[in-house]
């Protein structure tokens, strides 16, 4: 059965290039993604662990911890990563989960039969602090990943999970947000001191609460 917003990230054991984890026990109290790639040595596998990598300081400003999968063993990873840094201009600083068994990759239904019935699709997951899953993205395996979309969707969530706030079309960091429509406005008007726009009964604007 796929796995919806909301579930609990399923835990498991590993190798990986960083040595064996428990993933939530490598997660801790911060925020992760974990993304699946269809083979070593593809090429736009490499480019997007090259642009993971090179936005490391973006990922650990946020507490996000990134995690790679393939259904290759670890060999071909430590050959791939020499490629990856040396193609991408990078210096690998995450782990990739070696999983030919595929047993990671099916728990997390990362293969889609009517895709390719032996390799992962590029699926994302962003998880919570609290083990749940906030995010899921599935792409075929002809698109790379927009790693700009997930920063953003990051600060959304992160910022939707303590104020009482939505994040509206096209939403960047910094930018007004829409108050939740389940406060009235004397609610609203308490929890958001700078004050906030009612464009309709339904819709009011007010400045990042956290800004």
């Amino acid at each position: 059965m796929a796995l919806r917003l909301g579930d609990l990230a399923p835990n498991f054991t590993a190798e990986t290039t960083e040595g064996k984890i428990d993933f939530h026990q490598w997660l801790g109290d911060g925020w992760g993604v974990l993304f699946s790639h269809p083979a070593d040595y593809t090429p736009v596998c490499t480019t997007e662990l090259g642009m993971a990598a090179r936005l490391k300081d973006e990922f650990t400003r946020r507490n996000v911890k990134v995690l790679a999968i393939s259904v290759d063993p670890l060999d071909s990873h430590r050959g791939w990563i020499s490629d990856i840094n040396e193609t991408q201009g990078c210096t690998m600083n995450f782990p990739i989960i070696a999983d030919p068994d595929k047993k990671v990759a099916s728990l997390y239904d990362m293969i889609h039969p009517n895709a390719d019935d032996k390799a992962t699709v590029r699926s994302v997951f962003v998880i919570g602090p609290d083990k749940k899953i906030k995010l899921t993205i599935t792409y075929p395996a002809s698109t790379g990943r927009n790693f700009a979309e997930i920063l953003r969707v990051i600060d959304s969530l992160q910022l939707t999970a303590k104020h009482k706030v939505a994040t509206p079309v096209n939403w960047q960091d910094g930018q007004d947000c829409i108050v939740v429509p389940a406060l009235s406005d004397e609610e609203a008007t308490k929890l958001f001191p700078k004050g906030f726009k009612k464009i309709k009964p339904y819709l009011r604007v007010t400045p990042q609460p956290n800004r």
